[in-house]
């Protein structure tokens, strides 16, 4: 299982932002992470221009985005776009794209949310055909009808992974992308549903295994913290259990909230964990980096803390 870390959405002005995630991610390639995935995230940064900036800094480390919301632009302006970032960062671009949520699509962007499914299947084979450019993009189905020349293609491979909670959308995943990248997915989740359902589903098509990426949060603490860390996700991500999606997915494991999806403790109680998480079929870890304190100068110490675990267990895992 490769490991990789969470990168940018963090609040503050922007120029500051920036700053930060720049040296965010040079730390990551210096600590020996496998990979490096930049949420996206309603009112913050573009993810996919975020990344090339990376990628200006960084010469090894694969670059994700988790993930783009496929309603918010046309396939093939989303198909130029990540193809110049994977040409930018010398081929190591992960797209990670997925039909978001109602809450974000119908509430915040007034567009349709209707069978984001089928609208998935449908971008899908628009933008698989104008990756594997260059020539003419000819794809008629029931959402798009493109006849679009392109000049491009992708030198080395581009995995495209799709967000993919339910059974429709994990045979989707495993039909048409490269795997699938997952949110609020506990062991249980990913070893009883996700994996068996997507891999059988890219091995019908005569795919390669697919890639589970799963993210969750880390906190290093002492154990006698660990309520406390819990307490602390809660707190601050747990927007994401307002979301049908996310409830359902909670539904199939053990994990009744972020809390308890977050991998927090000793060194030890940190790697059993991400085991637990390879044992279920993971083959992507991706940490959102926890601090815990009562003030910022304890959050620091909590962060930098937490990173050197991380940059150890990285080489452990593989």
């Amino acid at each position: 299982m490769r490991l990789g870390v969470m990168i940018g959405a963090e609040r503050g002005d922007m120029n500051r932002k920036v700053t930060k995630l720049l040296a965010d991610i040079e730390w990551a390639e210096s600590a020996g992470l496998d990979t490096a995935w930049m949420p996206q995230v309603p009112d913050d940064f573009d993810c996919l221009t975020m990344v090339s900036l990376m990628g200006g800094r960084t010469s090894r480390i694969e670059l994700g985005t988790a993930v783009v919301p496929l309603q918010a632009q046309h396939p093939i302006a989303l198909a130029r776009q990540a193809l110049s970032v994977h040409a930018g960062s010398g081929g190591r671009l992960a797209l990670g794209v997925g039909p978001s949520h109602h809450w974000i699509i119908e509430d915040m962007l007034g567009l349709p949310y209707k069978r984001p499914a089928g609208y998935t299947r449908d971008y899908l084979e628009v933008l698989n055909a104008a990756i594997a450019g260059p020539g003419p993009v000819d794809v008629e189905n029931d959402t798009f009808t493109v006849h679009n020349p392109t000049a491009l293609g992708a030198e080395t491979k581009m995995p495209v992974l799709v967000a993919a909670l339910g059974p429709v959308m994990l045979q989707l995943a495993g039909e048409f992308a490269d795997g699938t990248v997952l949110w609020m997915a506990d062991e249980r989740a990913i070893g009883d549903h996700i994996a068996p359902k997507i891999n059988k589903a890219a091995a019908d098509a005569g795919r390669p295994a697919p890639r589970i990426v799963a993210g969750i949060p880390v906190c290093l603490c002492a154990n006698s913290e660990i309520d406390a860390a819990k307490q602390r996700a809660n707190r601050i991500l747990a927007e994401a259990e307002t979301s049908p999606n996310y409830q359902r997915l909670l539904d199939r494991g053990d994990a009744r909230d972020v809390g308890d999806l977050c991998a927090a403790g000793d060194e030890e109680a940190i790697l059993r964990r991400f085991r637990q998480f390879a044992d279920a079929g993971v083959t992507d870890l991706s940490v959102r980096l926890l601090p815990i304190g009562d003030n910022r100068d304890e959050l620091i110490a909590s962060k930098y803390r937490t990173r050197e675990v991380i940059g150890a267990l990285a080489a452990e895992l593989r």
